[in-house]
């Protein structure tokens, strides 16, 4: 599963061929999550507050480029990464 980016210990993943809705696969430590894309929701799984404020406010400045890499990633070829939060 392809890394589209990593800051402040967060590995953002996302799965090729993955189902609806548009989602990202995190990992922080020892937690993990499914978070959308679109709204931030988390669809399973478990972070700490503050890691999913830093995710949430990370998709919303990034929200175009992991689209983009989520179409990609859909369509079997290698998403590019997406910056981290500066």
């Amino acid at each position: 599963m392809p890394i589209i980016s990593t800051f402040l210990g967060i590995i953002v993943r996302i799965y090729h061929d993955d189902h609806n809705p548009p989602h990202v696969h995190v990992q922080y430590g020892e937690f993990e999550a499914v978070v959308e894309i679109s709204t931030g929701r988390m669809l399973g799984g478990h972070l700490p507050p503050r890691v999913k404020r830093i995710l949430v406010e990370w998709l919303r400045a990034r929200r175009s480029a992991v689209t983009r890499a989520w179409g990609i990633a859909r369509q079997h070829r290698a998403p590019p990464r997406v910056r981290p939060l500066e």
